[in-house]
């Protein structure tokens, strides 16, 4: 691991939960598995941009193979934090319709008391990414990178949540959106935490409550993009998925699509960043987490080149001309 004197600056700086995911399907059983919104998170920007720095912790039982390989891509662990206890873990089963899954067990462990540390040398990072942790994390790890509030044409914040933070800490998860450029959820989150079952009116009650632009996750079918323009309207943005005939394990999909969303940002260069690239962040970020579908944990992402990414995204082109 790089000692802090010869670590390099990493533009993107990704916290949130490093876990041990056990997944069943229909068709097949995996364990010990890479999981954490996180570390897909980092992998996936690391496609497009290197070093990442990830931030989060791992107990004792950690398998050692996962960390070597996000070290092989670029991800930066001196932000991971090592404890004697036992790591995050869940266990879940997937149903024939792969939209729906039982979460079985989730074992906190480590989480339960964990307070963010970022290292100095990652504070600064133009991107900051908030992948799905409780909201109190993600205001430590704002404050941290000295984030105090919006405006800031200097840095890009990206932020994710779920529906247990909109369940259990609504008016925490509402101190972090107006600190946000950008703030992703899907659908169901969307109805939740604006009140409306439209997605459209959605979209637009969200940017309301603080972030610059909201994308909405449509899963299979895609994303919203939000914007808020200049005339005080908003900008709309609506992109289709890959269409894939199997899907071997949806895990971690989303997290890929954040994650590939700040690496292709951080490749553009130094933020502020356009509604243009945000749109084509998105469809970047979408066709990356494609793959992830395509085997277990980050298997598929593991062993995918440059030259794929490149042919399916010709691909979708294609396929969505008219």
């Amino acid at each position: 691991m790089s000692s802090p004197s010869t670590t390099p600056q990493s533009a993107i700086v990704i916290g949130g939960t490093v876990a041990i995911d056990h997944v069943k399907t229909p068709e097949a059983e995996a364990a010990n598995l890479l999981g954490g919104s996180a570390a897909y998170a980092a992998l996936a920007a690391s496609f497009f941009s290197k070093p990442v720095s990830l931030i989060g912790i791992i107990g004792h039982d950690f398998p050692k193979e996962h960390l070597a390989m996000l070290e092989d891509r670029g991800v930066l662990l001196d932000g991971v934090e090592r404890s004697e206890n036992e790591s995050f873990t869940w266990s879940g089963e997937y149903h024939a319709n792969m939209n729906e899954r039982t979460t079985h067990r989730v074992g906190l462990n480590v989480l339960e008391s964990w307070q963010v540390k970022v290292p100095a040398a990652s504070a600064g990072a133009p991107i900051v990414v908030l992948a799905n942790m409780s909201p109190d994390n993600q205001l430590e790890m704002l404050s941290q990178c000295g984030i105090s509030g919006p405006g800031n044409d200097a840095r890009f914040v990206i932020a994710d949540t779920m529906d247990l933070w909109i369940e259990i800490a609504r008016e925490r998860l509402h101190e972090v959106l107006p600190h946000l450029d950008l703030f992703v959820l899907n659908e169901g989150e969307a109805r939740d935490l604006s009140g409306t079952s439209n997605l459209i009116k959605a979209g637009r009650l969200l940017l309301e409550k603080g972030p610059r632009h909201v994308v909405i996750k449509l899963g299979e079918f895609g994303a919203i993009l939000f914007s808020a323009s200049a005339d005080s309207g908003v900008e709309l943005f609506r992109a289709s998925a890959w269409p894939l005939d199997a899907v071997a394990d949806p895990t971690g999909a989303g997290d890929t699509f954040l994650g590939g969303m700040a690496g292709f940002l951080a490749a553009q260069g130094a933020p502020p960043y356009s509604t243009d690239v945000l749109r084509q962040a998105i469809v970047q970020g979408s066709m990356l987490a494609s793959f992830t579908c395509e085997a277990f944990s980050t298997r598929r992402l593991e062993e995918l080149s440059s030259a794929d990414l490149a042919e399916r995204l010709e691909s979708f082109r294609s396929v969505t001309a008219w």
